[in-house]
């Protein structure tokens, strides 16, 4: 059921962003600078439950990761949205927030929200990279490419 609620939360968001597209004019420039205060999709449970369960999968099956996980996140917010278009057709919200962990640290932590490109095209993808934890650095140095 909860799946069933995420995916029509994800429609109705793709929805609305076509809606808003429509209405644009040439010259207008979405999807840049920083968006302020807590926002409602980055910080929505369902994202949090997922980086948190994937944050320990990764430190468990990761060599060299001190055994934490994250018990809390706080001041969630977007920092680039970039609606779907003909030539890009995947919406992505970019966000970043701080992740406490259960051994009393906060770390920054950026994560991406890819809408529709979940399992076989179903529901939405989650990355993310917590400072410090991206030992093979596949989001590059700093977690850059989640930035």
């Amino acid at each position: 059921m909860a799946r069933l609620m995420a995916l029509a939360a994800g429609l109705a968001l793709s929805l609305s962003a076509v809606v808003q597209t429509v209405s644009v004019q040439a010259a207008d420039f979405i999807g840049a600078g920083v968006y302020g205060g807590e926002d409602a999709i980055c910080a929505h449970r369902s994202v949090r439950g997922t980086i948190q369960s994937r944050f320990r999968h990764q430190v468990t099956h990761v060599p060299n990761l001190p055994n934490v996980g994250i018990v809390d996140f706080y001041g969630a917010r977007l920092t680039r949205y970039e609606p779907a278009t003909l030539n890009s057709p995947i919406e992505r919200r970019y966000c970043q927030a701080t992740a406490r962990l259960s051994d009393g640290q906060d770390r920054p932590i950026w994560y991406l929200i890819e809408y529709g490109q979940g399992f076989a095209g179903i529901g939405d993808n989650v990355e993310f990279c917590v400072l410090g934890f991206d030992r093979w650095n596949v989001y590059n140095s700093a977690c850059r490419v989640l930035r």
